[in-house]
């Protein structure tokens, strides 16, 4: 009898990632195009010959904007057989336990909530800023920046149904108070994705504000600005934490945004390494995005994640499992996205807390586009002992 054998020939199992994000929906104006970098980075990848000759199947799961969906999503990708989850939606805080219960690796953007740094799910890696600190230390370095560019009365507002929008507002507040600025308004009851603030503007005029952090996306924060310009508020200073993107250059905004500071939580193209040369060739070729048009925040988001759970999966062995991709991940020391994010992150020591400070770019909309208000980040550290865990919602 003749047993037979395995084809030595034959390439190994494809391994399955997936990316979960909203292309339709409320939030389809700041996400519909974040398959780009999650599906670039993959190519890439797999033309480098996938992971130890494992191809990867990058699959794509669109949310809806919906917290129902989000569930459906997140509960499809793992039954399809995803090694791991890439998040880029805002609302997948409402189904980030899932992936915990099945022991799925997630990573990706750690901006839809505080699960990122919360027990028991240690198989979450936010590949953007490592993890997050549940008591939420205060950051005074948004507050100081406001100040120093003329602001004194702060106006701030944010999304009811976020709570990272609704927080990042309120923590913007409070750290505008202990640099010495007064709080106008502080509104963290707008409905999401609402693009209405007459009377919003009215009020904010009514308190003398002319500093301004809107914690929304881009419809919501352009509509805000616009009001406030028609109703003569007197600003001299904006700053919000989205908009950095090519669309806006050639819109109809972009004259009311003029002099607008937008926050780049990763390295732009506009100060090139080899991290960006790398992203921006892989989307050129795969997605025909060309560097001109420069990759947005989702974007990034996606393609870092997808970074992050490729290296997981490399690391996790020649057979990799879910289990395997976590322990990995666990144990590596220094990422940085190969220059793309501004600080290492060390995920052996992350989970729960914050980097020891946050870093990034302020992008200026000037006439013919974004400049750069410093080639290197600009850096702030967290009030000792400071807890705004239990700062109020509005």
């Amino acid at each position: 009898m003749v047993v037979p054998t395995a084809d030595a020939s034959a390439a190994p199992a494809p391994i399955k990632i997936a990316l979960i994000t909203s292309e339709t929906g409320e939030a389809a104006s700041e996400f519909v195009t974040s398959p780009q970098g999650f599906l670039a980075r993959v190519d890439q990848q797999n033309a480098e010959g996938g992971i130890d000759g494992h191809k990867i199947i990058p699959l794509v799961f669109n949310d809806q904007g919906s917290l129902t969906t989000v569930v459906t999503a997140v509960q499809q990708a793992i039954s399809e057989g995803a090694i791991g989850l890439v998040n880029d939606t805002p609302f997948f805080f409402n189904a980030y336990k899932y992936a915990q219960q099945a022991g799925i690796p997630v990573t990706g953007g750690s901006f839809d909530g505080p699960e990122w740094g919360e027990q028991p799910n240690t198989n979450m890696f936010a590949s953007d800023v490592g993890s997050i600190n549940p008591n939420y230390p205060l950051s005074t370095g948004l507050a100081q920046f406001l100040k120093s560019h003329g602001g004194s009365i702060l106006g701030a507002y944010g999304y009811a149904i976020s709570s990272s929008s609704s927080r990042a507002a309120s923590q913007t507040a409070t750290a505008a108070t202990d640099v010495g600025m007064k709080v106008g308004v502080l509104d963290t009851s707008v409905v999401f994705g609402s693009v209405s603030f007459t009377t919003e503007a009215l009020a904010a005029k009514s308190a003398g504000v002319n500093a301004v952090y809107g914690t929304m996306d881009n419809d919501s924060n352009f509509a805000l600005l616009t009001a406030l310009q028609q109703a003569g508020v007197k600003l001299k200073v904006v700053s919000f934490p989205t908009g950095y993107e090519p669309d806006i250059i050639h819109s109809t905004v972009w004259k009311s945004v003029q002099g607008v500071y937008f926050s780049a939580e990763f390295r732009p193209l506009s100060l090139p390494d080899a991290g960006t040369e790398q992203m921006a060739a892989a989307l050129q070729k795969y997605e025909h995005r060309s560097p001109s048009n420069f990759p947005t925040y989702n974007i990034y988001e996606s393609y870092v994640g997808a970074d992050l759970m490729i290296k997981g999966i490399q690391l996790a062995g020649k057979n990799p499992t879910s289990a395997g991709v976590i322990k990995a991940l666990r144990n590596v020391k220094s990422y940085n996205a190969n220059g793309l994010l501004p600080d290492s992150i060390n995920f052996s020591t992350i989970f729960g807390h914050n980097l020891p400070k946050t870093c990034g770019w302020f992008m200026e909309a000037e006439k013919n586009g974004f400049v750069a208000t410093s080639t290197a980040p600009v850096c702030s550290g967290y009030l000792p002992n400071s807890n705004s865990a239990t700062a109020p919602a509005s």
